[in-house]
């Protein structure tokens, strides 16, 4: 163990350094580092072509893209979400003065139930948000039906779903703006990052006004906007993975089936299944540990850590459970019962490119107990 390098349930896929070189030459010659620069204007354009969507509006991070796409539809009152997240999902609406309204899980996608959603409507509702967790797709036609019937926005958190495909068609065209991390635990990274997918060239022309102080020209402000532009360095590195996510996708799914194949006969684990009828991106690999396995999901997390692998228990606690939702009444353990039993079982095992199938096999030891 103490000669055994530590494994971390991600790490960024970066290409060699010499890539990048001349991208960060081209930056200190050009003295061009940001407010929409070459290397930004060129990623726009070449990851919208990768993705095949329509428009795409670069962002410092994530957080910046969805508190902006919710500005950009003028969301206000109560808007649907799941507790079953990361904290920005819950958090940008805080920070648009919009109350959360947290909706129950489905017991196999871990996604927001759509059979669930309804009922949580009130006159104050104006949007629904659901999150493709893990990548996977939320049922996104049942929630668009309910959408349209209720007069709602959509606007997916896809954080996790980058380049992920349904029947042939990009996910992240569904709903009215759909929201991309590119954090460096993500699939594709800018160090810090994200993007706001948007149908059409005038809410993609908000959206940038939006994430410029507001400004639609030189002299003119037009919203009270922020500053959330990506700089050029970001756009550099977004460029450079693009060279390499499709080897990068390749190589977590090959990490992906090995942990199936040897995980299938483990007691009282499961893995929960992938859709037939999408391209995946294999951004995680959560298990659940149920009651017959012999280890509760957090000793088992702690029997890993003494063997120098960093797993996460990716959610938990929910959103619902932090001090300044608690309060809520969406927030009630009785309305949650699905997200709450999930969040206490879940664990998200080491997957990346650079991961070796040695130590995949120290992972799987572990867990076999062996």
């Amino acid at each position: 163990m103490a000669n055994k390098k530590p494994i971390y349930v991600t790490q960024p896929f970066l290409p060699p350094l010499a890539e990048f070189r001349p991208y960060l030459e081209e930056i200190w010659e050009s003295k061009w580092l940001t407010n929409g620069g070459p290397f930004h204007q060129k990623l726009e354009k070449e990851m919208a072509e990768y993705l095949g969507v329509d428009h795409l509006a670069l962002f410092a991070n994530g957080t910046l893209a969805l508190v902006t796409a919710l500005q950009a539809l003028r969301i206000t009152g109560e808007v649907i979400t799941t507790p079953f997240s990361f904290v920005a999902t819950a958090h940008s609406l805080l920070w648009n003065g919009i109350k959360p309204v947290f909706v129950d899980i489905h017991p196999e996608t871990f996604n927001l139930d759509p059979a669930k959603i309804e009922a949580a409507i009130t006159p104050h509702t104006t949007a629904i948000m659901p999150v493709h967790v893990y990548g996977k797709p939320c049922d996104v036609e049942k929630i668009q039906k309910i959408a349209d019937i209720y007069g709602l926005k959509v606007i997916y958190d896809a954080a996790h779903a980058f380049g992920v495909t349904r029947k042939g068609k990009s996910l992240l065209k569904d709903g009215d703006l759909s929201i991309l991390s590119f954090h460096a635990t993500k699939v594709f990274t800018t160090f810090e990052g994200g993007a706001i997918i948007c149908p059409d060239a005038n809410i993609k022309k908000r959206i940038d006004d939006l994430k410029n102080f507001g400004f639609a020209d030189e002299v003119t402000v037009v919203a009270p906007g922020i500053n959330a532009k990506m700089n050029e360095l970001q756009a550099a590195m977004g460029l450079l993975q693009l060279k390499h996510i499709d080897q990068a996708i390749e190589r977590r799914r090959q990490i992906d089936q090995l942990y199936r194949e040897a995980l299938a006969s483990v007691k009282g684990l499961s893995c929960p299944l992938l859709p037939d009828d999408i391209k995946y991106n294999f951004s995680y690999f959560p298990i659940l540990v149920e009651k017959d396995y012999p280890l509760s999901r957090d000793e088992l997390n702690d029997e890993l850590r003494r063997h120098g692998i960093f797993a996460r228990r990716y959610f938990y606690p929910l959103i619902s459970d932090f001090p300044m939702y608690s309060g809520l009444p969406s927030a009630a353990q009785s309305n949650l019962p699905t997200a709450k039993d999930v969040s206490y079982k879940v664990l998200c095992l080491p997957i990346y490119p650079a991961l070796e199938d040695e130590s995949i096999a120290r992972i799987i030891a572990v867990i076999a107990g062996k």
